[in-house]
């Protein structure tokens, strides 16, 4: 029998974490901080989709706006032009896939989920719109509820923590008693590396990932070529493959459910190696 927290209602299909997944990043913009995985049309989409779906993909994520350091919030028009089209263009094509809406936005979310999205993913947690929630409730889909301290323009101002991880892990338990009061029923964590952290806070909690166990739902890790891998190796994000690799093993070894990743066979390999090492 499935456990009920690693079993995912995504609008009438269940989707099990029994097993580790890979969430394959698809961002419709321009500024993306990863060059390679920036898509300005809807052929190149598609292609991607698909070489990501043979790798072993199980849930693309679906961008509209860089939440890099630094990035300005767009219009919701741009953002709506953007994404809905790509949920569309994809959906009809591979609609075995689970798509997940990466936004901070309720009436894209909205559109979004019936444009045949099954997952909101939102780096926001509900702070920058306060119809997020309520919607989330409404459309009854899996949440991705992620830590940032501040927003993109300045979360890396300075960012300081006491205990990063115990003070993600209250934040988790405000946020998840906030959803569960409006009925939400499956909710994923994503503590939010680099989002307001300095390269230590990002391997700290790295390190003490598995205090979040105590939460007993699905937890997400998205350090795919981030600036903490970068910074450690001194090195730019087209040549963090190596470290990503690294880290996603030790990322699934603390408890992860989901690695959200620019190279879906890289992460899929990792996730085999894992499994052997488990069933010994």
């Amino acid at each position: 029998m499935l456990n009920p927290q690693l079993s995912l209602n995504c609008r009438g299909r269940l989707l099990s974490l029994d097993v580790p997944i890979v969430m394959g990043i698809l961002n419709i913009t321009p500024d993306s901080f990863f060059s390679g995985s920036r898509i300005d049309n809807l052929d190149s989409l598609l292609k991607l989709a698909e070489k990501m779906l043979k790798e072993g993909a199980t849930i693309l994520d679906i961008g509209g706006m860089s939440s890099r350091p630094g990035a300005n919030i767009i219009p919701l028009e741009e953002e709506l032009l953007r994404v809905i089209p790509a949920i569309e263009a994809i959906h009809q094509r591979f609609p075995e896939a689970f798509i997940s809406i990466d936004t901070i936005r309720a009436e894209v979310a909205r559109k979004a989920v019936n444009a045949g999205a099954s997952i909101i993913n939102d780096i926001s947690a509900g702070k920058l719109d306060e119809q997020m929630f309520p919607t989330v409730a409404d459309l009854n889909v899996p949440y991705i509820l992620m830590h940032m301290k501040g927003r993109p323009e300045n979360m890396q101002e300075l960012p300081s923590y006491e205990d990063v991880s115990l003070e993600i892990l209250d934040f988790f338990i405000e946020h998840i008693a906030r959803l569960r009061a409006l009925n939400v029923k499956d909710i994923i964590l994503d503590p939010g590396f680099g989002f307001g952290k300095t390269v230590k806070h990002n391997f700290r909690l790295l390190k003490e990932l598995h205090i979040f166990k105590v939460l007993d739902l699905p937890l997400l890790a998205g350090i795919s070529r981030k600036s903490m891998i970068c910074k450690a190796l001194k090195v730019n994000p087209p040549a963090a493959l190596n470290g990503t690799t690294a880290l996603h093993m030790v990322a699934l070894q603390q408890g992860s459910h989901i690695l959200r990743a620019h190279d879906v066979k890289e992460a899929n390999e990792v996730i085999q190696l894992w499994q052997e090492l488990e069933s010994v």
